[in-house]
């Protein structure tokens, strides 16, 4: 029965992850070497050894039917949630942020396994309650597991990571039928409170000069003012609705609530933001603000990506990273120096490797006869597909700079395996496809 499976098992799938792997080994190895060519570090042995072990955690994985999983999603999304908290507290402290727990020179990072976790949790609720629930309770308890995880990674603070939870919760809903009116009002909020914190900054630090209603974004009584204001129309037209029944009461409700969130929130994140974050949203919307200081990484990623041309200038043959021009290149900028070598071509390569990936997990998710399967793999392509347009965006210079890894490739263990570990759910389900 195991070969059976073994054989089942979508190679196309498996075989892009792993070349993938591949090519992160040894773009990892050329951002270590210098301008000599002598390796400055051993980070590509370690990440030959975290790949070997993620894919044999994929391939058991495979092996494992997942429906053994949905009974025990709520404990392993607990521990999670316990362990996160205890990071938060005695973890190690790298680059700012408390999110690593481990002994010596051995570290994982608890987040990276938390949208595992999440995942497996929200597709367990999603179809244990599609029957007997209204969709307004089943999004805000599948909003509630999503939001919780969040917010305590950017508490770390992680904000890359935390921002990751969003589009899991908003695919997942979105495959499991809940009413678009709610995902649509959780969306329209993040879309508010993201231009409310942005514009104020662009004000300030780009075209440096006042604008009258940007300037009331920051100003705490004009905060007040709108918020009253807002509470004071959702009671109103809550009254008009109730008593009158008529649906565009209700709207008004809607709009109201968004309006109100996003001021409270947008406010709240300009009050906690830490200053290298703001450093990023501001040379995000123009790096030249900062060219030698906080602008200095996309405006040599994009140098790098640039240079590269049609068909790059070879392996080991960057001199971004040789040079030490590019920070956290084996991490966050991996696909900079990829570029520089491999060139555009190497870029639709990689492009297409991706591709293939999610064009697999959603074929698995359309053909899987079983609701807790395709939730799973909903919830894994979201996951692969966000990290995959905000570091490739993020090195581009198109996307604001957040520390989020390029799955497969990236420096990193903890982001290598529990990528691993959705590609062997991702297998196991479609191995059982047909099963249900």
């Amino acid at each position: 029965m195991r070969l059976k499976n073994f054989l089942a098992i979508d190679f196309s799938l498996l075989f892009s992850a792993i070349i993938l792997i591949v090519f992160g080994i040894l773009f990892i190895y050329s951002s270590r070497v210098s301008t000599s060519n002598a390796a400055a570090s051993q980070e590509y042995i370690k990440q030959i050894l975290w790949g070997a072990l993620g894919l044999v955690l994929a391939l058991t994985l495979a092996m494992i039917n997942y429906r053994r999983i949905y009974y025990i999603s709520l404990y392993l999304y607990i521990a999670t949630i316990v362990i996160l908290l205890y990071t938060c507290i005695a973890g190690r402290e790298i680059n700012g942020a408390r999110a690593w727990i481990g002994i010596g020179s051995f570290g994982i990072q608890p987040s990276e396994f938390a949208k595992i976790t999440t995942i497996l949790l929200l597709a367990q609720y999603l179809d244990y309650s599609k029957r007997n629930t209204s969709d307004l309770q089943r999004f805000l308890v599948v909003s509630f597991i999503a939001f919780l995880p969040m917010l305590i990674v950017l508490v770390q603070p992680d904000f890359g990571t935390s921002l990751v939870f969003i589009p899991i919760l908003l695919v997942m809903t979105f495959i499991a039928g809940i009413q678009l009116r709610y995902i649509a009002f959780l969306s329209l909020i993040i879309l508010f409170s993201s231009l409310m914190i942005v514009l104020p900054f662009w004000q300030e630090h780009v075209i440096r000069k006042s604008v009258s209603l940007l300037s009331l974004l920051n100003d705490i009584r004009f905060i007040m003012v709108f918020t009253a204001a807002m509470v004071l129309i959702f009671f109103t037209a809550l009254f008009g609705f109730m008593r009158f029944k008529k649906k565009y009461f209700y709207w008004i409700d809607y709009f109201a609530l968004v309006l109100l969130l996003s001021a409270i929130f947008s406010y709240g994140a300009q009050k906690v933001l830490k200053p290298y974050q703001i450093n990023r949203l501001v040379v995000f919307i123009d790096p030249n603000v900062d060219p030698r200081g906080a602008g200095w990484n996309i405006i040599q990623s994009i140098t790098a990506i640039g240079s590269g041309g049609v068909l790059g200038k070879g392996y080991l043959q960057g001199t971004q990273s040789h040079y030490r021009f590019l920070p956290q290149q084996s991490t966050d900028f991996i696909f900079s120096i990829f570029s520089e070598e491999w060139g555009f071509l190497g870029g639709i390569l990689l492009f297409t490797l991706f591709l293939t990936i999610c064009l697999r997990l959603i074929k698995i998710m359309k053909t899987t006869k079983d609701p807790f399967g395709c939730y799973i793999t909903a919830g894994i392509s979201a996951m692969f597909i966000f990290h995959f347009l905000i570091n490739i965006g993020m090195t581009m210079g198109i996307m604001p700079i957040t520390g989020i890894p390029l799955l497969f490739m990236s420096y990193g263990g903890s982001s290598l395996i529990s990528a691993m570990i959705g590609i062997g759910l991702a297998l196991s389900v479609y191995i059982r496809r047909f099963q249900y």
